[in-house]
């Protein structure tokens, strides 16, 4: 392997890694502080906003560094005729989900708190940070799914 396949595992892991854990953070530590009013929109908005920035950071280098992967490791006739490459086109089906819930949950609640409303969009957000948590989750099963020698 490579200095260069190494490097794009390393950061499609760490990114990976990082994106879904700041999604489930969110949904398990910041909803629902805001559902029950603990805190305010002003400390909450620089939240959603890192939140933003890792969730569109994480996308752009999960593609560059998946792409990579895929570019090297599949052909179309083992992307679209063997169970790994059909893990791997569910793990990007499950990305670009990811990412679109996370854009609009995320939205949902840099709108409330523009108007300094902190409960109704936590409530609002919470079923597409919900959704979002357990695509995070399904990312990492196929992806462990992926590296183990014995599955694929």
């Amino acid at each position: 392997m490579s200095a260069l396949d190494t490097a794009m595992y390393v950061l499609h892991l760490v990114f990976g890694g990082v994106w879904t854990g700041s999604v489930v953070f969110v949904t398990l530590g910041v909803l629902p502080t805001a559902q029950d009013g603990t805190a305010n929109a002003e400390p909450l908005r620089p939240v959603v906003e890192r939140l933003r920035w890792v969730s569109r950071t994480s996308a752009l280098v999960l593609l560059a560094s998946g792409g990579h992967m895929a570019g090297t490791l599949y052909t179309v006739e083992r992307l679209t005729g063997q169970s790994s490459g059909h893990l791997v086109l569910t793990m990007v089906a499950l990305w670009l989900g990811l990412a679109a819930l996370v854009e609009v949950g995320s939205s949902k609640l840099a709108d409330g708190f523009d108007r300094r409303k902190v409960r109704q969009p936590a409530r609002e957000a919470r079923p597409f940070f919900l959704t979002a948590s357990a695509v995070s989750a399904a990312l990492l099963v196929v992806g462990g799914l992926l590296a183990s020698p014995t599955v694929v």
